[in-house]
């Protein structure tokens, strides 16, 4: 039998935040009171009719993406007039203003508490190394298309020679094999590369680089570029880039793996890998994509999908997106940021959204029936068919079943200039017994799944937050 254990005291925190926590639950209880004395009995009904409204809207949404024809258009006029048709009855009911007033107070209850756990985060910054000794050869390849023409714009093959480096511009009809130049390169004594392009042609070349252990650099030339965003570097002005090599530290990332691929962002299944591989995508997205969601969310297109991480399984998903590290607090969708690039974890997010019902059923966010959320070092993706189209850092291709993915912890040196913008902080998770502890209401510390590290000790499990901001160095 195991011994019982007992919680574990923790630190009280600063001052600051043990008097911002306590704010934040003096405000939180504030707008609730506010609604019941300004409202009285009324205070039951505004809070039922929101949260019906909020369902009534979601549902709405599911049958928009989900039906075509007059239900689709019904769909939608259902999903602009719920939020309205509640505004107005608040309005007539005259109780518009404590509505907003409590919603407000609520918003600010919300962001003291943020501030009160911020305080106790610990440095979520990945570490820098020197970057030596300095590329005698570096070598760039350069995609003179990409992001509308900002190789170019920014004169980045000019500036790059200047610096010493060679550089291969991408051009011509025919399609060209970046690895192979990449690979063809470092065999002339390139002893580091670099791409100036999209997030497809970075992992491609990064591949590449961390194979021969020579350092790479990330141009952000791309049109979104969410791998320089989530390395801190300029996105606006891709020259500032190459201060790397002149000027710049090294960051130690991890890579992803899909059936021995590199993606340096994520891989998706399903919908949308679906909607990208359609041929009419790139001409008219918005259309193809409203043409072809229908079939695949009432299972009439597309294979049956299923996931397998260490002994978790996701059974049917509908999408299902693997990022390289897991992105941050409450991102399901992965549009946010990394703030780390070295733990050594996938991120796993599977949406099954069958139903009205299920779609409602979103608003409990992480803990939604249709929605699992993990970390894990590998997962393999089986379907009904043996190959499926798989979007790979945006860029849809055909894979033969099973599709494996796989983290490579730190297998990639990144040089990045050492003045750049930086990432912003990560919000802290919404930890309430942490809160409590920090307003002296609780006397005892959360539970951790972390080791020592701060680094997950297990393979697949639940997310708990966001684990970038609790990694420590």
């Amino acid at each position: 039998m195991m011994p019982a254990t007992t919680p574990e005291p923790v630190s009280q925190g600063t001052r600051a935040q043990r008097w911002l926590a306590r704010l934040s639950f003096v405000l939180a209880g504030l707008a609730i009171v506010s609604l019941v004395v300004v409202a009285g009995l009324k205070s039951v009904a505004m809070l039922a009719l929101g949260l019906a409204a909020a369902v009534v809207t979601l549902g709405a949404a599911y049958f928009f993406l989900s039906r075509r024809g007059i239900r689709r258009w019904l769909s939608l006029a259902v999903f602009v007039v719920a939020p309205i048709a509640v505004i107005i009855v608040y309005a007539f009911r005259d109780l518009l203003w404590i509505a907003v007033l409590s919603a407000a107070v609520w918003l600010l209850a919300s962001m003291t508490a943020r501030l009160a756990l911020a305080g106790n985060q610990p440095d979520w910054r990945m570490p820098e190394r020197p970057a030596r000794p300095p590329a005698q050869h570096p070598h760039l390849i350069m995609n003179p298309k990409s992001g509308g023409g900002k190789v170019e714009k920014f004169d980045l093959k000019r500036k790059a020679e200047e610096l010493g480096a060679e550089v291969f511009l991408i051009g011509g009809p025919e399609p060209v094999d970046v690895a192979q130049v990449a690979r063809a390169a470092v065999e002339a004594g390139a002893d580091l590369l670099g791409v100036a392009g999209g997030d497809g042609t970075q992992a491609l070349v990064a591949g590449v680089a961390a194979e021969h252990g020579i350092p790479f650099v990330v141009i952000s030339a791309g049109t979104r570029n969410h791998f320089a965003l989530d390395l801190g570097l300029d996105r606006e002005d891709p020259s500032t880039c190459l201060n790397a090599l002149s000027d710049g530290v090294e960051l130690q990332v991890d890579l992803g793996l899909i059936n021995g691929q590199t993606f340096v962002n994520n891989a998706s299944f399903g919908a949308y890998a679906e909607v990208v591989e359609t041929p009419a995508y790139r001409g008219d997205k918005l259309n193809t994509t409203l043409n072809t969601l229908p079939d695949l969310l009432q299972g009439h297109r597309g294979a049956r999908l299923r996931a397998q991480a260490d002994g978790t399984e996701i059974e049917a998903p509908q999408a299902l997106l693997v990022s390289n590290n897991p992105y941050g607090t409450g991102d399901i969708a992965g549009l946010g940021r990394r703030a780390r690039l070295d733990r050594g974890s996938l991120g796993v997010v599977g949406v099954t959204v069958a139903s009205a019902r299920q779609a409602a059923g979103l608003l409990r966010g992480r803990h939604a029936t249709g929605l699992r959320v993990l970390t894990t070092k590998q997962i393999e993706i089986s379907a009904d068919a043996p190959q499926i189209p798989v979007g790979v850092d945006g860029e849809s291709i055909l894979m033969s079943t099973p599709v494996s993915c796989v983290v490579s912890p730190r297998a990639l040196r990144v040089w990045v200039p050492r003045d750049r913008p930086g990432i912003p902080a990560p919000k802290p998770p919404k930890d309430w017994t942490r809160l409590r502890h920090l307003a002296g209401i609780s006397k005892t510390a959360p539970a951790t799944p972390e080791d020592g590290d701060g680094r997950h000790t297990g393979t697949a499990r639940p997310e708990l937050g966001d684990t970038a901001s609790r990694s420590r160095h």
